[in-house]
């Protein structure tokens, strides 16, 4: 892979291309002709537009190959009473991808999409179909230790950008990264408050369920963290080293090169937010590739939202993780692309079109009326599920 001034540390990732301008006025400029009111369908023509200009093509192709990767690992912290769930929970939740039994699968089904789980730390054996990128068992309690080595982390980024070629090597036209980990919720709060220069209290959730003795502790911890994390809060390698994970780092650096391979990827909820605020630091311009799937009702999801200027598809309330919320998602998107594809324009149907031009429909960002969401795409975080 080659390199160029866009490095952080000894990892560099390539320029993020910018989305194809021209498929995107193409995409404004026949929602005005399809035999609708301009901007009657709302969101959804917005969404049509952004999947076009990701797509490089008017109007742009449903979607073959929706493919989902759950980076699983375990966490330190997890064992100072920051999680409502035992760390073991995360290897029994791997088999149970496996068994095709979560949330994860029934969803995926469900959108037509493809499930692949990969264990970068989970703190048990788990089948060599899934552990062939692991990096160690679980990862370091980050309020008094760093999470992993330099050289963990240099191997979890270099997983997840191996992981991310091999789906688009493979096929696939978009991605959902997703997440596995008891405990993941607390360095992902470490990461959005950092990042985002929000204090613990207003960045830490329930995660799993957790009581108000529990929350106390887990605040604590992201605290203590934060402390750690802001001294290297200029180098997003340091920084994933220091505060993240195996799995949260690997994330980082699949959302970051599904970008540089002009891959378009669904967020998820707030784990996979808070790798997403790296992976922007470490790929500038990533974020113009990652639509948001929902809105996370963890605290520190509309935190990411707001910090890459991305818009949700969703807001059901949910905070699982999996990758469930952009998978719930991922239909609205598919019709959002049958419906710029496949509506008869006025000319096609023999309809009378406007006499004049009143309402506009999707406009090219920093027009009047509905905007591409491209700088306001997607998102979002989540606990994934089981976790803290």
């Amino acid at each position: 892979m080659s390199t160029d001034q866009n490095q952080s540390g000894p990892i560099g990732f390539p320029a993020v291309p910018a989305p194809d301008e021209q498929a995107l006025r193409q995409a404004v400029a026949r929602h005005e002709q399809l035999t609708k009111p301009a901007g009657s369908l709302g969101r959804l023509e917005e969404i049509g537009v952004w999947v076009a200009s990701r797509q490089g093509n008017c109007p742009p192709r449903p979607f073959t190959r929706p493919r989902v990767v759950v980076f699983a690992g375990d966490h330190g912290i997890a064992a100072h009473g920051v999680s409502a769930y035992p760390s073991d929970v995360t290897g029994q939740m791997v088999s149970n991808f496996l068994s095709g039994g979560a949330a994860v699968n029934v969803l995926a089904t469900n959108a037509s999409a493809t499930v692949r789980v990969v264990d970068m730390s989970v703190n048990t054996d788990t089948p060599p179909v899934v552990s062939a990128h692991k990096v160690r068992r679980g990862s370091g309690a980050i309020d008094r230790e760093d999470a992993l080595t330099t050289d963990e982390v240099d191997a979890a980024i270099n997983a997840g950008r191996t992981i991310a070629d091999e789906e688009v090597d493979s096929g696939a036209d978009l991605l959902i990264a997703g997440d596995m980990g008891i405990g993941n919720t607390t360095p992902a709060a470490v990461l959005i408050a950092a990042l985002t220069g929000t204090e613990p209290v207003a960045v830490v959730g329930r995660g799993t369920g957790i009581d108000d003795n529990a929350w106390m502790r887990k605040t604590a911890a992201v605290r203590d963290a934060l402390r750690r994390a802001r001294k290297v809060l200029n180098d997003p390698v340091a920084l994933l080293r220091t505060s993240a994970g195996a799995d949260i780092a690997a994330l980082t650096a699949f959302l970051a090169q599904a970008a540089v391979r002009r891959t378009p990827v669904l967020l998820d909820g707030v784990v996979v937010g808070a790798a997403a605020l790296v992976a922007e630091e470490l790929a500038p311009g990533a974020r113009q590739w990652w639509l948001a799937g929902h809105r996370s009702a963890e605290p520190g999801g509309p935190l990411v939202l707001d910090h890459l200027d991305l818009t949700p598809v969703l807001d059901l309330g949910m905070r699982l993780g999996e990758g469930s919320g952009a998978l719930t998602a991922l239909p609205v998107v598919t019709a959002a692309v049958r419906v710029l594809g496949e509506m008869a324009t006025f000319a096609e149907a023999g309809v009378g079109g406007p006499t004049e031009p009143g309402a506009s429909g999707p406009t090219e960002p920093g027009a009047s009326g509905p905007t591409e969401p491209g700088a306001s795409g997607p998102t979002e975080p989540d606990a994934s599920g089981p976790t803290a």
